[in-house]
């Protein structure tokens, strides 16, 4: 490597995403009303929430591409219909942040570092596994959000609130419809 290609190299480090912090940004320019600790507090917790709804909307797609079995069609297609319906709820999550004055922080870096979702086996399963993989990624997820909701009550962030609220009810019928799947009714 000559001089000149390792200078280029070492003047534009790379950021990690553990330097990533999300409540250290200053909030945009906004006229809502909320306290600016308040949006700052909220930011930073939807930031969270949505770090894991992008974790689990990458493993739906996990599970609908590599389902295999006798219930391959129907699983095949619930699985990337759950994966549209989370990548809404990561919409909804990520604009709330953005209303607030932030930063919505959703790179594969941070979501790397900030869910908190069971990881998603990566190897060969069958169709009851992938089922049963994916019904523990959703209750984590949907105890999360419901979690959320507490933390924003407690905030007086109403509309964030009602917009996990919203991702919570349909979380729970993602996780009804996967867990039909489930042999016996037991993962």
């Amino acid at each position: 490597m000559s001089h000149q290609t390792a200078r280029r190299v070492s003047a534009a480090p790379r950021t990690n995403a553990r330097s990533v912090n999300a409540s250290r940004h200053e909030l945009g320019h906004t006229k809502n009303d909320l306290p600016e600790t308040t949006r700052r507090e909220a930011t930073d917790l939807l930031n969270q929430r949505l770090a894991e709804c992008l974790d689990l909307a990458a493993q739906c797609k996990q599970a609908h591409w590599n389902v295999k079995g006798p219930a391959f069609i129907a699983l095949h297609q619930l699985f990337d219909e759950v994966h549209e319906a989370v990548q809404e709820y990561a919409d909804l999550i990520a604009e709330r942040i953005v209303q607030l004055g932030g930063i919505a922080t959703g790179t594969t870096g941070v979501v790397a570092e900030r869910s908190e979702l069971p990881d998603y086996p990566v190897a060969h399963l069958n169709g009851p596994e992938h089922v049963a993989a994916l019904s523990d990624a959703l209750a984590a997820f949907g105890r999360a959000v419901r979690i959320g909701i507490d933390e924003m009550n407690d905030l007086k962030d109403t509309v964030s609130a009602d917009i996990l609220t919203e991702i919570s009810r349909g979380t729970d019928k993602w996780l009804w419809f996967v867990e039909a799947h489930l042999e016996g009714g037991k993962p």
